[in-house]
């Protein structure tokens, strides 16, 4: 196996075992539709976040390629940022490496000041731009890298993902008691998982990875980035 895939499949592991560990499995109704060969979509929830969703499509062995995307809404009445973790890479690199804890109700949070001192001091060979649609909703400090290939690199994407993704964790568990407009983070929510269903990259990516084209439009629309 090549380190890329080897490392990516290592990180989705460990993903996995800390959500089992930390938070519940639920079954969203239709959810089963989207778990097939190759295709793994699993959904967690706990008294801090409401919804954690890991979504890996394994198509290595027919179209070569890899994709992963963790996303983690926290509870409505926490003003905490919203975790976001995408992937997607051939053998030898990663194609595009994205990472952020996008504001909520408050750009100013704690925790996205945690995550901009920790990404500040990452180098990357190809920075990407982010294209507009991003631009609405995630923070300034997002980590996006292309064209991820040097094992230096590689292995320094998974050790940052893995790291953040436990700040986050034990974060939410710290800010366990805060009490905020309700109303207020379900409406930012809702603007996140807008913006994110107007990336059409995802769709077209999803279909050219072999999956079924009308499967992928309602996985889209319906399940990736539910509005609430």
């Amino acid at each position: 196996m090549s380190l890329v895939w080897e490392t990516l499949q290592k990180l989705s592991e460990h993903f996995t075992q800390e959500l089992d560990t930390n938070a519940g499995r639920i079954n969203e109704p239709g959810m089963e539709r989207f778990n097939q060969d190759g295709w793994i979509n699993l959904v967690w929830k706990s008294p801090h976040f409401r919804r954690a969703h890991l979504d890996v499509v394994d198509s290595r062995e027919s179209k070569g390629l890899y994709m992963m995307h963790l996303c983690i809404f926290p509870e409505l009445h926490s003003d905490a940022p919203i975790f976001g973790f995408d992937v997607i890479a051939g053998e030898k690199k990663m194609t595009g490496a994205f990472l952020d804890y996008s504001p909520s109700i408050n750009p100013d949070h704690i925790m996205i000041q945690d995550f901009g001192k920790v990404v500040s001091n990452l180098e990357w060979k190809r920075e990407r731009e982010l294209p507009d649609w991003g631009k609405q909703i995630f923070s300034e400090h997002m980590m996006a890298a292309g064209n991820v290939k040097e094992t230096e690199e590689v292995t320094r994407v998974a050790a940052v993902a893995r790291s953040l993704f436990s700040h986050y964790m034990m974060s939410l568990t710290l800010n366990a008691m805060a009490k905020f407009d309700t109303e207020a983070v379900r409406a930012s929510h809702n603007r996140y998982a807008y913006y994110q269903k107007q990336n059409p990259h995802t769709p077209r990516v999803m279909k050219s990875l072999g999956l079924n084209e009308d499967d992928v439009d309602v996985f889209v629309k319906n399940v990736l980035f539910p509005e609430i």
